[in-house]
């Protein structure tokens, strides 16, 4: 299997990669599409002529959002609907409410580095949104995903996966300390797990999933993180740049077919079987396929026991 690679790189914006792409008559969705690289995903998939559906928590924030694409793009098919992904019941009826195929699902929406926090279910608050809520949306989309015969599905991970494997005997902190930084990393890895074993349960559904790592950008996903300083100036992108690798997976015709991978700044990356010390690189144990395997059947067994 040959690594991809494009024309695209560090300072490629979305707009960029989205130029001259018609995804007219397609339909996508993407999670935490209210501010940041969501929004900004969205913008770009709405300018190529795409239905978009913003899925958010915040239904002003998200409706402003909405105008605010409009009125760049000339898009009016730009929706909004509602999305609380700690809540499995509210990605149960998102996906309940959804009419019709879906061609594009883009799981952007995530926390990093929060304070000890839990849901009604006792789920580690990181792994819960950043994983569980998008696996159950997934999964109560799949059949839209599956009537369209080529869908993709697009996982923003972060080379932050690199600080920590699913930890599977206590995957939410019952009995270790609390780490915010080891919480992100499991969830982030069990990103990019998703998506390799999503292509591989799926693939008879011509299903696609990728993961990816956006870079370092300045959003409000890094109110919890203590500011600004962890990653060197020369290495910070926009949020135009930081959207661009998600756009390319959900919509550019050089990932048609292609799934389970990871990528960063708009090219596939290599494993690593050590923390890289830069923003490049996955993890062996990210795309191993028997933990793809074990972390589906885990996912599926919280959520049965959700109430």
């Amino acid at each position: 299997m040959s690594t991809l690679t494009t024309a695209f790189g560090f300072p490629s914006t979305a707009a960029e990669v989205a130029e001259g792409i018609d995804l007219t008559g397609r339909r996508a969705v993407v999670t935490g599409a209210s501010s940041g690289i969501g929004a900004e995903t969205a913008r770009a998939l709405a300018a190529t002529g795409a239905e978009v559906t913003l899925a958010v928590r915040d239904m002003a924030a998200g409706r402003r959002a909405a105008e605010d694409i409009t009125a760049r793009t000339g898009n009016r098919e730009v929706r909004v609907a509602r999305l609380d992904l700690t809540d499995p019941a509210s990605a149960t009826a998102f996906g309940a409410a959804w009419q019709g195929p879906l061609h594009v699902l883009v799981n952007n929406a995530g926390v990093m580095a929060c304070p000890e926090r839990y849901t009604d279910q006792g789920w580690e608050w990181q792994f819960a949104t950043n994983h569980l809520g998008h696996f159950a949306l997934a999964t109560a989309l799949h059949g839209a995903l599956a009537a369209d015969g080529s869908a993709r599905i697009v996982i923003v991970s972060s080379t932050g996966h690199q600080q920590s494997p699913i930890v599977w005997d206590d995957v939410n902190f019952a009995f270790r300390p609390y780490d915010p930084w080891l919480a992100y990393g499991q969830s982030k890895t069990a990103n990019v797990l998703f998506a390799v074993e999503a292509t591989r349960r799926w693939a008879g559904d011509n299903i696609t999933a990728n993961a990816l790592m956006p870079g370092a950008i300045y959003t409000n996903l890094q109110r919890h993180t203590g500011g600004r300083g962890r990653v060197p100036a020369h290495l910070i992108k926009t949020v135009e740049q930081g959207a661009a690798t998600s756009v390319l997976l959900a919509a550019s015709p050089l990932l048609e077919g292609i799934g389970g991978r990871y990528f960063t700044d708009c090219n596939e990356t290599g494993t690593v079987d050590r923390r890289s010390g830069t923003l490049d690189g996955v993890a062996r144990y990210a795309v191993d396929p028997d933990n793809g395997r074990r972390l589906w059947a885990l996912s599926e067994e919280l959520l049965a026991h959700a109430g």
